[in-house]
């Protein structure tokens, strides 16, 4: 990653203040260009394009993206536009300037229904707008640029912005119980795992060059899996460990807690390609949830 971080021209890196682009504005230096709303924006096509040609970078890493799943049923084609569209264009632009673009997906481009962990091969099912917007939009950005890598991941959480790990640390500070959804699988990532990930992937497309074999999906989360359950369990447990009171999580089903978008029932990912391809290979998510926890009491 050294190389990366020390050498080379800059890095244009969407999402404005969103839990990756914070994460690698943090671990990747002065070479990061972090870029947002109003500056970048999918709905204003034209701001992607002068975007570009002001940071002139070497790679995109793009961290922008409608992630409301459940406000996306009802405002689909604003969801299309930042998942499916804005992408598109964003790969199209990269490709005319010849650069590598990573593009983030997510774990509902699948139906959650094989009952194993899914691999890169496996065909996608979205049951949601969100997940279909952003399987459209993975096609799509791999269409337009041959220089283009899909990073999916799920379950993201880190030290800043809302994710659920900050959300069960509030909660369990405030009531004695708490109820949380144990019956859906998947991998908990941290954001700054992820971030790792993409800037050490960087990292050997500059060292050797760029390869048509490094173009593709991969799938990019902790290692190890849980339940939203077992995620809750362990944020406060660790939370414990900083003197806040463990309140007792019970665990409800699905049907329990109704939501407008169908989450995935098990949307386990398997990620051993980015370590076969990259030799990278993600941290297991309890071993970083403990550095998390420990972040957020830090502050």
């Amino acid at each position: 990653m050294d190389i990366l971080l020390q050498n080379g021209g800059p890095i244009l890196v969407t999402g404005g203040t969103g839990q990756l682009a914070t994460s690698l504005v943090n671990l990747g230096g002065s070479r990061i260009h972090r870029t947002g709303r109003p500056d970048f924006d999918f709905d204003h096509p034209e701001t992607l394009a002068s975007t570009l040609e002001r940071v002139k970078p070497v790679a995109v890493v793009n961290a922008a993206a409608w992630t409301a799943v459940d406000l996306a049923e009802s405002e689909s084609e604003a969801a299309a536009r930042a998942n499916t569209s804005g992408p598109a264009e964003l790969a199209r632009l990269c490709a005319e300037r010849n650069i590598p673009l990573i593009h983030v997906s997510t774990d509902y481009v699948f139906s959650g229904e094989k009952g194993q962990p899914y691999t890169e091969s496996d065909p996608v099912s979205p049951q949601t707008v969100y997940g279909s917007t952003k399987a459209e939009g993975e096609k799509l950005a791999l269409a337009a640029n041959p220089k283009t890598l899909i990073f999916r991941t799920s379950w993201v959480y880190s030290a800043h912005g809302k994710n659920f790990v900050r959300t069960m640390i509030n909660a369990g500070a405030k009531n004695p119980a708490l109820k949380v959804v144990g019956d859906q699988k998947g991998n908990p990532t941290s954001s700054d795992d992820l971030a790792g990930a993409i800037l050490a992937t960087l990292a050997v497309i500059e060292k050797d060059g760029w390869k048509d074999e490094f173009a593709g999906i991969y799938h990019v989360c902790g290692t190890g899996d849980t339940t939203w359950h077992g995620l809750a369990v362990a944020t406060l447990q660790e939370a414990a460990h900083y003197g806040q009171k463990n309140p007792e999580v019970t665990a409800i089903r699905t049907e329990d807690w109704p939501t407008p978008a169908k989450r995935p029932a098990d949307s386990r990912m398997d990620n051993s390609k980015l370590e076969q391809v990259f030799g990278i290979k993600m941290p297991h998510w309890e071993k970083s949830i403990k550095q998390i926890v420990k972040k957020i009491f830090a502050q």
